[in-house]
C-alpha cells in the first residue's frame, strides 16, 4: 500500500504525508486480550505481535522506550544511556489500530451507551467508564510496542475530536495523526467512545472456529454495491450462508462489522487482509 499518501478528513482538505504510509495494522481485540475474561490482556500474544512488528517495520538497532514503572510493580525500568545520535533509520511508516476485546464492551453494554441518551446519568457514567477501560488498554499496548523500540504514541479518537452521526464517522480530523507520523512516531489508535451528533452514543471505530465443520475463508470478492461472496475455498453447499456470531456484550458488531469495513476498503482498490 505504498501508494497511499493521503489521509482524508471530513472537516478539511486531505492531509498529505511527507513520506508514504506503508500500511495500517489492526490488532484484533480477541487476539490481544482474553475476550471472555473482563479486562484481561493476553500478554503472550501482545508481546509476540510487538516483536514481529519491530522485526517487520523497524530498520537498524533500537532501544526500549518504556521508562516508567507499572503501577504495583517493583521492577525498575531500564534506561539506555548510549543512544546513537545519528539520523533516524529508514524504518517503515505505519499506524497501529487495536480493538477493545475484553475492555470497554462490558461497560458500554451495561450502561447502554452505544444506544444513545447521554442525558441519562447511567449512560453518561457508562461513557466515562468505557473510555477509562479502552484507554487503559491503549496504554498497555503502547507500552508493549515501546519496549520493543517502536516509537509508539497513543491517540484516542475522542481526544482528537472525532465524532459520528447516526454511528457513521462525521468528523475525523487526521492532522494530529499525520503530524505524529511525519515526526517519526507510530500512532496507536483504538475503538473509543465518541460524541454522536444525532443520538450522542458510542461508536467504536464462517461459523465460529469452535463449531464443527467450520472452514477458513481465504479469499472474498467484493461487488460494486459493497456486497461480498466467498471465492476460496469453494464451499460444498453454496446456498448455505456464512454463520457469524456476536457475543451478547460485544457492542461493535463482531466480525460482521469487520468484514463490512474491509469490503469498503477493498472497493477503493486497496488490499485488505483479515488474519
Amino acid at each position: 500500500m505504498d501508494q497511499l499518501h493521503e489521509l482524508s478528513a471530513t472537516t478539511s482538505a486531505a492531509v498529505t504525508l511527507t513520506k508514504p504510509l506503508h500500511c495500517i495494522v489492526k490488532l484484533g481485540g480477541a487476539a490481544i486480550t482474553c475476550k471472555n475474561e473482563l479486562e484481561t490482556i493476553n500478554e503472550e500474544n501482545l508481546n509476540i505481535v510487538s516483536s514481529q512488528l519491530r522485526e517487520a517495520m523497524i530498520v537498524g538497532p533500537c532501544h526500549g522506550m518504556d521508562w516508567s514503572r507499572r503501577p504495583g510493580s517493583s521492577e525498575i525500568p531500564t534506561v539506555v544511556d548510549d543512544f546513537d545520535d545519528q539520523l533516524e533509520s529508514d524504518s517503515k511508516k505505519f499506524i497501529v489500530v487495536h480493538g477493545a476485546g475484553s475492555f470497554g464492551h462490558f461497560q458500554a453494554s451495561k450502561s447502554g451507551v452505544h444506544k444513545g441518551g447521554l442525558s441519562r446519568p447511567l449512560v453518561k457514567s457508562g461513557f466515562v467508564a468505557t473510555r477509562i477501560s479502552v484507554t487503559s488498554l491503549n496504554l498497555e499496548i503502547v507500552r508493549a510496542l515501546a519496549k520493543e523500540g517502536i516509537p509508539s504514541i497513543g491517540l484516542s479518537p475522542f481526544s482528537c475530536g472525532w465524532s459520528t452521526c447516526e454511528r457513521n464517522i462525521a468528523v475525523a480530523d487526521t492532522l494530529t495523526v499525520v503530524k505524529a507520523i511525519d515526526a517519526g512516531f507510530v500512532p496507536v489508535l483504538h475503538g473509543d467512545a465518541v460524541l454522536d451528533s444525532s443520538q450522542m452514543f458510542l461508536a467504536y471505530m464462517t461459523a465460529p472456529p469452535t463449531e464443527p465443520g467450520a472452514t477458513l475463508l481465504r479469499e472474498i470478492a467484493v461487488r460494486e454495491d459493497g456486497s461480498w461472496s466467498v471465492l476460496k475455498p469453494e464451499l460444498e453447499d453454496m446456498s448455505r450462508s456464512v454463520e457469524i456470531t456476536v457475543a451478547a456484550h460485544d457492542t461493535t458488531g463482531g466480525m460482521v462489522t469487520k468484514i463490512s469495513e474491509a469490503a469498503m476498503i477493498a472497493k477503493l482498490g486497496i488490499d485488505a487482509s483479515i488474519l
